[in-house]
């Protein structure tokens, strides 16, 4: 497969012959929805970088692993559920470090969220204690 070196969008022709594979073959990608590339006012299909990375792990699923459509749609969804599930534990990881960091900053200083002062006891010199 080649890989790119500059941004833009493709023409299917272009990309047709950059990854060696029948412009019919990219019109079947689409109609099953694996492929969804933009279109210009006239109607012609423009493939950007993106639609290209999506591409070449389509097309390695069918060379390299023989998957058929089916199961390339199959595998697609559950590749674009799991970088959603991804991103939402991403999130949910720096929430918990920013409330851990809140909370630990408040614990610092007891008068914050202290309904009464607290007061810190020192404790009293024991009576009666023989110095040496």
């Amino acid at each position: 497969m080649t890989k790119r070196k500059s941004k833009g969008a493709y023409m299917i022709s272009a990309v047709a012959e950059m990854y060696g594979v029948h412009p019919q073959t990219l019109r079947l990608y689409e109609r099953e929805g694996l492929l969804k590339p933009s279109r210009t006012e006239g109607n012609t299909r423009l493939y950007t970088d993106e639609d290209l990375q999506r591409l070449e792990f389509i097309l390695s699923l069918a060379r390299d692993l023989g998957v058929n459509i089916s199961g390339m749609a199959i595998i697609l969804q559950m590749r674009e559920r799991m970088e959603e599930m991804q991103r939402q534990i991403q999130e949910f990881v720096q929430y918990i470090q920013q409330e851990v960091l809140t909370r630990a900053t408040a614990a610092t200083d007891a008068s914050k969220g202290a309904i009464v002062p607290v007061r810190r006891q020192v404790p009293a010199p024991v009576v009666g204690a023989k110095k040496k």
